[in-house]
């Protein structure tokens, strides 16, 4: 960044992440990111459960089909990302939950 920052210039994303506190205060927590790299953004991660992603992709009323699957580490992580818009900033919500592992036809391993 070209210019120096203030905690000012990250009022919208706290802003954002109090009203989502109100407004979703019953959905599961996330971890909670706000960066000066990307000022109008709120990052809000689920390390835990998909289902987690998902209720709050449904609370941001983003459509299921603007979300975007990749996978990491080897095939072993899928990863759920999407974007909304809400109140003013960007709020970036990203899943990550185990790919489970290939069972053979028959039981075999």
């Amino acid at each position: 960044m070209s210019e120096a920052l203030t905690l000012d210039d990250l009022a919208v994303p706290l802003r954002v992440l109090r009203l989502l506190s109100v407004d979703f205060g019953h959905l599961p927590v996330p971890d909670v990111q706000v960066s000066p790299i990307y000022p109008n953004r709120l990052r809000l991660a689920f390390h835990h459960s998909l289902a987690d992603f998902e209720v709050w992709r449904e609370a941001l009323a983003v459509a299921s089909d603007a979300v975007v699957y990749r996978e990491q580490s080897g095939g072993r992580t899928r990863v759920l990302r999407a974007f909304a818009d809400y109140a003013g900033a960007e709020v970036e919500l990203t899943g990550f939950g185990d790919v489970p592992a290939l069972v053979a036809v028959g039981g075999a391993t």
